[in-house]
């Protein structure tokens, strides 16, 4: 009889031993995958940014892979996607590569049917159904959130690069840099002429991209100007090299544009920029290239100020996924993917923009 006790007691302590190691490697399991995406989170999280959403948990969690052919769950199809025109060198030299590397997974770019582009412009297209995901140099608006939802799902934006706004003017303008309230003065009409900055005797002619044609613009207007109006006095130009070709001929022309897009030009020259006047950074490596050491030489993106947050004007680059359940959001997923390997963050780093990990 007091074997069967004995029994029984052991049974019953080897139970209770087991549904307490399995308690406890539940409470650790679950006590770990809270840490990886806390600290997940905490990394993608910008004070400049509070509309950022989260990154979905399959995604923040993933293992980042070396390089595009060791990528798994590759989907297989033609995928069209566009959208911020900052995102033309990553399009033109990084694209092709992801292509050649991953035949099965192929990118389309398409451009809107009034010829449009921008970040807005891919957004849209996004939610309409014409693209599997988008490229944005700015984060998704409140509106384009609520467009998404009343059409069945919702949007999720993936940081992959750092960027930044550079201010281009004519090669032959004398005067050290810019603040970002002179620059504000000078976009709203309350600055005209250089001599106002401590220039020479020249009227300002500022020129800009429609606000409603791309994100760099839509983000001056917000971050730098406060939301107010251009003044009646800036010039609208359908793009960046039409911009750069007038402020060439012109000695008093000011632009801005995407750090990559103006920084290696040779025909005009990008001014340093302080939060404060007096504290200027270069958007360019020091000391600046001489134009006419041009095109053998060029100036390069000052990747420290970028990375660091020093440069006035930085923000970062999203992959935007339509968050459907659908073969669209697995292509979006794995484009931001793709541009999160080692081998992606090193082109990126390698053709303008600032590696985000």
């Amino acid at each position: 009889m007091s074997n069967k006790n004995e029994i029984k007691i052991y049974i019953l302590s080897l139970i209770t031993s087991i549904a307490l190691i399995g308690a406890g490697y539940w409470w650790l399991t679950k006590s770990f995958r809270w840490e990886i995406n806390s600290i997940v989170n905490s990394e993608l999280k910008d004070d400049n940014y509070p509309n950022i959403s989260k990154v979905p948990k399959r995604f923040s969690t993933r293992p980042y892979s070396s390089n595009f052919a060791s990528l798994e769950n590759v989907p297989t199809g033609v995928f069209n996607y566009g959208g911020s025109t900052s995102w033309a060198p990553i399009r033109q030299v990084i694209d092709p590569q992801i292509r050649a590397a991953r035949p099965e997974f192929v990118l389309s770019y398409v451009e809107s049917n009034n010829n449009k582009r921008g970040s807005g412009t891919g957004i849209k297209m996004l939610t309409d159904g014409q693209l599997a995901f988008a490229q944005s140099s700015r984060p998704i608006t409140d509106d384009e959130f609520e467009r998404a939802r009343r059409r069945g799902f919702s949007l999720t934006q993936i940081p992959v690069a750092i960027d930044g706004l550079a201010v281009a003017v004519n090669s032959e303008l004398n005067i050290k840099g810019l603040s970002l309230k002179q620059l504000k003065s000078i976009y709203t009409g309350k600055t005209t002429n250089w001599n106002q900055l401590g220039g020479p005797n020249i009227s300002i002619q500022p020129l800009s991209r429609h606000r409603s044609e791309g994100g760099t613009v839509e983000m001056f207007v917000e971050d730098i100007l406060g939301g107010q109006p251009f003044s009646s006095q800036v010039k609208l130009v359908s793009t960046t090299t039409q911009a750069l070709n007038q402020i060439a001929q012109n000695p008093g022309g000011i632009y801005f544009a995407s750090a990559p897009e103006v920084v290696p030009q040779c025909s005009i020259k990008t001014l340093p920029l302080a939060r404060k006047e007096g504290k200027y950074i270069a958007p360019y490596q020091e000391p600046a290239v001489l134009q006419s050491e041009c095109p053998g030489k060029r100036n390069k993106l000052n990747i420290e100020a970028f990375q660091s947050g020093s440069y006035p004007i930085t923000r970062n680059l999203f992959v935007v996924v339509k968050q459907n359940g659908r073969i669209e959001e697995q292509a979006g997923l794995t484009y931001a993917n793709f541009l999160l390997t080692e081998q992606g963050q090193e082109l990126i780093n390698q053709y303008g923009f600032v590696r985000i990990r």
